[in-house]
Formats: structure tokens, C-alpha cells, sequence
């Protein structure tokens, strides 16, 4: 049987609502003051919505649904998992103006091996918002983690139907089983790939019907529950899912704004669990479960965001204003 922490459970339903207050405060440049949480005004926390975060927004708008006229369905595919593979907008800008649009018909292996070996010479070309194993028995004889990375999509991904595979399954846990037994994929990376392919229309499951608790999110979900009894982290997962406004209404946390009237779906409880984690890290230190510091403060962007979720959500019309995200008074201390 699952046994709540309250003390510690309170704050995952807490940091939902100042965590999507802050997003809707960008949203609207009514109030310049983002938080008044000193936590979440000096360090990096992701968006309640996984799908709202700048690289998400990125990947929906210019990966997957830019030059849509001109792609199939594996075309799509293999630019999410391109894109993914180093998680970084100038990288994947850094590719495509010197190599054109990415598809499958243009995946120019020695090309784009040697234009990333030239550019790692003096700018990073990966993301640091996850690190990416290099290591690998099949291809350690390649000297560069992304020359490995990229054989594998060429071998295991493209030559061995791989695509095919996942254009046919049936569901999301089948996408990431079929992910899963790739060469560098784990756990984690399987789901998350499997997420940003279903923002696309070649897949078309429920964000509800699956899901897989990272290493952060297990962190947090030990810090949330005094115990699992029988019951997994998904299950963890899947409870506050199926209780949220209960729970919310239990912890007195009930102003929290939806996202244009779409509710936090398993993937988003998953990903607070994670950040809920960090926050914690901060405001309850003594819990020692794993603690680490958190990496990354806040820094605001000067680039502004126009919003842009997958159709199939049917949200794009109910957007109003850019979220422009670039004011810094946020940082102001009181």
C-alpha cells in the first residue's frame, strides 16, 4: 500500500502550481515578478508541462512539423531521434544548414560525422540537460561518441527497419520496448524518445496509457512516500495521476491553471516528481535520499517563444500572445 510523506508530498503539489504560475506569468507580462520563491527564482526548473519547455517547443515546431509537405512517416521519426541525440538547437541548426533538411533519403553519414567533428573542436554540440553514454562494444572502435551514436541510427535504426517497426506499433509501451533494445538506449532514453515521437502524427497513443519513472523522478518519489508497499514508482506515478485533485485539495494547493484547459498527463506527473526532487535538494536538505546539488541556475532567455503544441491537442487556436520569457526583473531579489 502506498504511504504518503506529507510534510514531503505537499511540496510536489506546492511547486506544480508556483511552477505553472511562473509559466503563466511569462505568459501574460502582467506581473514582471515571475516568483517570489527564491528557489525557483535562482535555479532551472523544467515547465510543469514537459511539451511548454524551449527545446520541446523547438522540436514540435521546426523538427517535427517544419517542411511536414515534404516528409514521410520515418522521415519524421528520424528527425526526432537526430534532433534528440544531442538535444541541442544550434546543433541541429548547425546540420541542416550545412547538410539541408534531414530525412532519411538525406542522412549523409560521413558528412554530418565530419561537419560535428569540426565543430566540437571549440562549441559543444550536446545538451547538458542529460548525459549520453559514448561507450558501447559494437562501436568503440569509432573515436567520437557522436560518430557511435550515428552508426547506431544508420545499422540498428535505418538499415534493420527499425523505423518500419515503430510506424506499425501498437501502442506506446511497444515503441518503447522496440526503442529500448537499441544499442545506448536505457530506460530512460526509450521513454523520452517515445514521447517526443507520439507529439508527432505518426504515432497517435494516449500520454496516459504508459509510462516510465527516471532516475530523478524515483529520487522524488522516495522523498514523496514513506514507502511503495507492493507498488512500482509507475504505480507512484500513475496514483498521483489518478488522484490529482484530491491530492491537491488535500494539501490546499488549488489554484493551479491548466494548460489551456489540458490536464498534466502521466509523462508531466513523471517529470515533477524529478523536479520536485531538486527543489527539495534545497528546501528540505536533510532528507538524504541520493542528494545532489542542483546544476544549473536560472538564466533568462532573450529569445521568445511562440507557442506551438501538436494539432492533434487542439490548443494552437486557444493561444492569445507570444511568451516572450526574456524579462529579467524575475531575478530581482526582495
Amino acid at each position: 500500500m502506498l504511504k504518503e510523506n506529507e510534510e514531503v508530498y505537499k511540496y510536489y503539489f506546492y511547486f506544480i502550481q508556483e511552477r505553472m504560475n511562473v509559466f503563466w506569468n511569462k505568459y501574460d507580462e502582467k506581473n514582471k515578478i515571475y516568483t517570489k520563491d527564491p528557489i525557483l527564482r535562482q535555479n532551472k526548473f523544467t515547465n510543469v508541462y514537459r511539451a511548454c519547455d524551449r527545446v520541446s517547443q523547438y522540436l514540435i515546431k521546426e523538427v517535427i512539423y517544419n517542411h511536414f509537405d515534404g516528409l514521410n512517416e520515418k522521415d519524421i521519426l528520424l528527425r526526432i531521434l537526430i534532433f534528440k541525440i544531442f538535444n541541442k538547437i544550434d546543433t541541429w541548426e548547425y546540420l541542416e544548414r550545412n547538410v539541408g533538411v534531414i530525412s532519411v533519403s538525406n542522412f549523409k553519414l560521413q558528412q554530418i560525422n565530419a561537419l560535428l567533428s569540426k565543430r566540437i573542436a571549440d562549441t559543444p554540440i550536446y545538451s547538458n540537460a542529460y548525459m549520453m553514454t559514448g561507450t558501447h562494444s559494437k562501436y568503440n572502435h569509432l573515436q567520437f561518441k557522436h560518430e557511435k551514436w550515428l552508426q547506431m541510427v544508420k545499422s540498428e535504426i535505418i538499415d534493420m527497419g527499425t523505423l518500419e517497426k515503430i510506424i506499425k506499433a501498437k501502442s506506446m509501451e511497444e515503441v518503447y520496448y522496440i526503442l529500448r533494445s537499441i544499442s545506448f538506449i536505457g530506460d530512460f532514453l526509450a521513454y523520452q524518445y517515445t514521447i517526443d515521437m507520439n507529439y508527432s502524427p505518426v504515432l497517435e497513443f494516449s500520454e496516459d496509457s504508459f509510462v516510465k519513472a527516471g532516475i530523478g523522478a524515483i529520487r522524488g518519489i522516495k522523498k514523496c512516500f514513506e514507502s511503495l508497499g507492493k507498488n512500482s514508482f509507475e504505480d507512484a506515478i500513475r496514483y498521483t495521476h489518478d488522484n490529482f485533485e484530491d491530492l491537491q485539495n488535500k494539501y490546499g494547493f488549488t489554484e493551479f491553471k491548466s494548460l489551456f484547459g489540458r490536464q498534466p498527463t502521466l509523462i508531466d506527473i513523471q517529470n515533477c516528481f524529478c523536479e520536485t526532487d531538486k527543489y527539495l535538494r534545497v528546501k528540505m536538505p536533510e532528507l538524504m535520499i541520493d542528494n545532489k546539488r542542483i546544476k544549473q541556475k536560472y538564466k533568462p532567455s532573450t529569445q521568445p517563444i511562440q507557442l506551438f503544441f501538436p494539432p492533434k491537442w487542439e490548443l494552437n487556436d486557444k493561444i492569445g500572445s507570444i511568451c516572450l520569457q526574456q524579462n529579467t526583473e524575475g531575478l530581482i531579489p526582495f
